[in-house]
């Protein structure tokens, strides 16, 4: 018999194994974070400048960086912190800045509605499938004049790895995301006013092919795709894929784009 929960739409992995890699992640992810730092550092500079939640919720916290910044920004609000992976809350429970921290889903909060004034993510939700319940869960976790502001990932990003392997073997090896068309259509269909939508372009630059796939899988966001090969990747397919990706090679190194999502929404009055 199929195992529907992994039949997923647009060939996104399944969340057990995303909840799963990011657990095993925990003790090394910020040592090599500073991207996922600077994104979500910008999308806290988009929450408008005089708005104070009493509660507000850190969708996805991870090792709960932005929790705790969060908890600086807000110094009167209280808040909570959720994520899928118990690995990064463990990581996360013992360093503060939320009165709670919850293992749970994005497409099903455990959460009563009309409870928070924020929900605040950053770079989780574009491991799910169904981002329509997940703008549906916020719609009723929040308060009306509440704010959803969500940082993701769309289509476009990595893609100098994902034509390097293409040339390599064809296979899938990169995580495929959403793309922005889709974010902009869910979005204006969720319920909620759409105060700021776009889509930036972050270029990282790296010695080598070898630091970038390190620094994947040490933030837990290497291939989780189904139909990804199996078993070890040889060594030949490795000397391919270095000779593939070394014609993007700049002068500040080889570039690793992330094409990244902004949004703030609102649940009207």
């Amino acid at each position: 018999m199929t195992d529907l929960s992994l039949v997923l739409p647009g060939g996104l992995p399944d969340k057990r194994q995303v909840a799963a890699s990011f657990s095993r992640a925990a003790a090394s992810y910020d040592s090599v974070a500073e991207f996922q730092r600077d994104v979500g550092t910008r999308l806290l500079e988009r929450l408008p400048g005089s708005f104070m939640p009493s509660r507000w919720l850190d969708l996805g916290c991870g090792t709960g960086y932005f929790t705790r910044a969060l908890a600086s920004r807000f110094t009167q609000g209280i808040g909570v912190a959720l994520d899928i992976a118990e690995g990064m809350l463990n990581h996360a429970r013992p360093l503060g800045g939320a009165e709670h921290f919850i293992a749970g889903d994005a497409e099903r909060l455990p959460l009563q509605e009309a409870s928070f004034d924020l929900i605040f993510s950053s770079l989780a939700v574009q491991w799910c499938a169904d981002f329509e319940a997940v703008l549906s869960e916020a719609l009723r976790v929040l308060k009306p004049g509440g704010i959803f502001a969500f940082a993701s990932l769309c289509t476009g990003t990595l893609y100098e790895l994902r034509e390097s392997w293409q040339q390599v073997d064809g296979l899938v090896h990169v995580n495929r995301f959403r793309a922005f068309a889709r974010y902009e259509q869910l979005c204006a269909g969720s319920g909620m006013r759409i105060l700021a939508l776009e889509n930036q372009p972050h270029v990282l630059h790296y010695p080598d092919v070898r630091s970038l796939t390190h620094e994947l899988k040490a933030l837990g966001a290497h291939n989780l795709n189904p139909g990804r090969p199996g078993g070890l990747t040889g060594r030949a397919r490795i000397l391919g894929l270095i000779d593939a990706y070394e014609r993007f090679r700049q002068v500040s190194g080889l570039p690793a784009t992330y094409q990244v999502v902004y949004a703030v929404l609102e649940k009207p009055l």
